[in-house]
């Protein structure tokens, strides 16, 4: 993690190759892509409150409301992570194992957990690490300090085997947490973040046009026209 403040428009190119309270109906949701849904008005469909709250605040720190851009917050970020988990994210994952956990990276996969285990003992331990070491949870600490909470996740820096987790590292946990965090900002709106395609605007990201044929031959000049989402919505 960078030392706040950081350029938001820095970390969006950096990781831009990372995209491949009242309750409303998930059918309805659905029906409209989750496109015209408003954080402050969106029930969790996977996370209990306590993990959500978690969840909202981490993701606030990770793409913050300063600098450049829109953040994790203005373009429901949350709101993606939690219709993944609820919709199976990972349910494609190989877990019976032999895992060696101190295999190298370049070996793949090598958990027994699949995503939502991830959120579920990883939000836990982290929880647990932070009323230990502020006798608070994480969403009620400063910025500064959820920052650096966050920086020892990513770190290894909290001990989730001291915790009486023996498979799951904080890191591997931060690094989940911070793939759906980008992939959420970045993604189309219909699957719950980018919102109102802020992101795309940010980066200059033209969406899902179909075709480009006009602008082929003219080089070094700015595309002007805005992104489209896959439901046809202009930003």
């Amino acid at each position: 993690m960078s030392t706040p403040p950081f350029s938001r428009r820095a970390f969006l190119k950096a990781t831009a190759v990372a995209v491949p309270v009242a309750a409303i109906p998930l059918h309805e949701l659905r029906a409209k892509g989750l496109e015209d849904v408003h954080l402050q008005h969106y029930k969790p469909v996977f996370f209990n409150a306590a993990e959500w709250a978690f969840v909202l605040a981490a993701c606030d720190r990770l793409i913050p409301a300063e600098g450049k851009g829109p953040s994790a917050l203005e373009t429901n970020v949350p709101v993606f992570i939690d219709q993944q988990l609820h919709d199976g994210l990972g349910a494609d994952i190989y877990l019976q194992g032999p895992h060696d956990p101190k295999a190298p990276a370049t070996l793949g996969f090598q958990l027994p957990y699949a995503p939502q285990d991830i959120y579920r003992n990883g939000i836990r331990l982290a929880q647990q690490a932070a009323h230990a070491q502020h006798g608070k949870p994480f969403e009620r600490l400063g910025a500064d300090q959820q920052d650096a909470f966050l920086t020892a996740l990513q770190k290894n820096g909290v001990d989730f085997a001291a915790l009486g987790e023996a498979s799951l590292k904080a890191s591997q946990f931060f690094s989940q947490l911070l793939g759906d965090t980008r992939n959420g900002y970045l993604a189309d709106p219909k699957y719950g973040g980018n919102k109102d395609m802020l992101a795309w605007v940010a980066i200059g990201f033209p969406g899902a046009r179909g075709q480009y044929v006009e602008w082929v031959d003219q080089h070094n000049v700015k595309y002007p026209l805005g992104p489209v989402s896959l439901s046809g919505k202009r930003a």
